[in-house]
């Protein structure tokens, strides 16, 4: 059975459908990569996954049972963490204290007045672990806002982990990073994976990523699924190929967000 899957997933904006009637499903601890033009429903599809939007039709599931009516607070409590293009992080803390702040919201635990944060050590203990995964447990009392985009894109992967979901959304982790940037945010990815105990979900636009990262691969084209298989499948298939180079006939006037 599916860990996370669709069935008929559709939204629409007035007359705009920028999802299509997508039906997917995401194997527990795989790694599954989402792809199309700028302009696919990409990002629209993650909302919708992640609660951020409702469907005009269709139905999200999560080990077997539909999302409906479940808030984006309340799936992220059950087991799915959403990443956004936009790096989410609180400037004026520290790198530090931003991963201990997700922890804590994760265990419920709210500081009192008459107990200092330093006695939380199991909280601390973690917060630490988790910069040494991505890379950044040299830079944890630096403040956030004076962070690279790149290394605030890994303090945002180490909030997400903080919450410790089963199932991580990651969309565009790569989005604005310089050349340089990008092989640390890949191997911060890589040892996710590796570790085991994720499914991942990944939107990105760096084929090189994608190729190295994916166990399958969905295409969204104008909100429909275009094609779902291995990514050697995906690399082969024509239409594909066409709808990447601009040749992909489609008699839908409208292209999405």
């Amino acid at each position: 059975m599916a860990l996370l899957e669709t069935k008929n997933l559709t939204i629409q904006f007035g007359g705009h459908t920028a999802v299509d009637d997508v039906t997917f499903s995401l194997p527990e601890k795989q790694f599954k990569s989402v792809i199309g033009p700028n302009g696919a429903g990409k990002t629209t599809f993650f909302n919708l996954l992640s609660g951020e939007l409702k469907p005009t039709a269709g139905e999200v599931f999560y080990k077997g049972k539909s999302l409906n009516g479940v808030s984006a607070v309340d799936r992220t409590r059950i087991g799915i963490g959403r990443s956004f293009q936009i790096t989410n992080v609180f400037p004026s803390l520290t790198v530090f204290e931003n991963v201990r702040l997700a922890v804590q919201s994760r265990e419920k635990v709210r500081y009192t007045f008459w107990k200092s944060a330093r006695s939380y050590h199991r909280l601390t203990e973690e917060a630490h672990e988790l910069l040494k995964q991505v890379l950044l447990d040299n830079k944890a009392q630096m403040i956030a806002s004076q962070l690279s985009h790149g290394e605030k894109r890994k303090l945002e992967i180490a909030m997400l982990l903080a919450l410790d979901t089963e199932v991580l959304l990651l969309d565009e982790p790569t989005a604005g990073m310089s050349l340089e940037e990008v092989p640390a945010i890949l191997n911060v990815i890589r040892s996710i994976k590796e570790q085991g105990d994720k499914t991942i979900l990944l939107i990105e636009h760096k084929m090189d990523m994608i190729l190295d990262l994916s166990d399958s691969i969905m295409v969204l084209f104008n909100g429909q699924l275009l094609a779902d298989g291995s990514p050697e499948d995906i690399m082969q298939n024509e239409t594909v190929q066409q709808a990447y180079l601009g040749g992909y006939e489609d008699d839908r006037s409208v292209r999405n967000a």
